[in-house]
């Protein structure tokens, strides 16, 4: 894979995938190669510097086992794209990206380098879309991640960690967070149960090696990073959404209606009849109202 050198992005080695589409990979600050994908808007939206649309980009960041490849997250940028221009990447120790998966932690590294991404290719407003735990990562990422004339509480901050090319560039300018968790460590239901296993236990992560093809760290995290409530009172006054489904068989609806109480007014909380979990259960008319919203906030 290439990498980028010298600045973020000069220098890297990107192909085109469909016209005006980039595929690259990306160089977090701790040092890990991201690979990453450009979508352009389909409605023909004015290029800005670099090609890319100066307007709206999303940024979306996938759950665990996911990766930018994933037919979930591709049928999003399809959505997406024809709103806005669309980001997609690969978190550490999934598909094509280096390194391990902290299931959430060191993760915020790899999107405030995506999110540089877009800021260097011309586009004045980037606006994060996570799921599950990407959805938990763009909430951290939107506390620690701040827009200028603002600062973060850095005494509430577990580990606050440098951005990809400087706190000010990696910001989100609006956030939405899809089927994201409340707290750390919920084991209330059969399906975190057993992810805990996967994450957790010596025989999990080999199931999650390969069988989901996601490596996992097997350190535990010291100390543990800001949780997603304790983040999102931090976000303001970017723009936050919370939708989740209420048949999602992970979190139940106390997590995100604890997100939006945290949030004091800041949140807009939409529950979805009918709904499960994160990027699969996101059908096509979830994800244009997604898309609606991210480019009128």
């Amino acid at each position: 894979m290439s990498s980028v050198s010298e600045s973020p992005f000069r220098g890297s080695s990107v192909r085109l995938i469909t016209p005006g589409a980039r595929r690259t990979t990306l160089r977090t600050d701790d040092g890990l190669p991201i690979e990453a994908v450009y979508a352009p808007c389909t409605t023909g939206a004015a290029p800005g510097a670099d090609g890319g649309d100066a307007g709206t980009a999303i940024v979306v960041a996938h759950g665990f086992t996911g990766s930018l490849d994933r037919p979930a997250v591709r049928r999003a940028v399809g959505v997406f794209a024809q709103r806005a221009a669309v980001i997609t990447f690969s978190f550490r120790g999934h598909g094509g990206s280096g390194g391990r998966s902290t299931v959430g932690d060191r993760e915020v590294l790899d999107l405030a380098a995506a999110v540089a991404w877009a800021r260097s290719l011309g586009h004045r407003r980037v606006v994060t879309v996570g799921f599950s735990m990407g959805g938990s990562v763009v909430l951290r990422h939107g506390a620690l991640y701040t827009a200028p004339g603002t600062s973060p509480d850095t005494a509430q901050l577990a580990r606050p960690v440098p951005a990809h090319g400087g706190r000010m560039a990696a910001h989100a300018d609006a956030v939405v967070a899809v089927s994201a968790p409340a707290r750390w460590y919920y084991r209330g239901t059969a399906p975190m149960r057993r992810l805990h296993w996967v994450v957790t236990r010596p025989t999990g992560r080999l199931v999650g090696r390969y069988g989901f093809r996601t490596r996992i760290d097997r350190k535990e995290w010291d100390p543990v990073p800001l949780s997603p409530v304790e983040a999102v009172p931090l976000i303001a006054p970017a723009p936050l959404l919370i939708v989740h489904g209420d048949q999602d068989p992970y979190f139940p609806l106390d997590h995100p209606r604890m997100l939006a109480d945290a949030a004091q007014g800041g949140a807009e909380l939409w529950l979805q009849r009918g709904m499960g979990h994160a990027e699969n259960a996101a059908d096509e008319s979830l994800l244009t109202r997604i898309a609606d919203w991210a480019v009128a906030e």
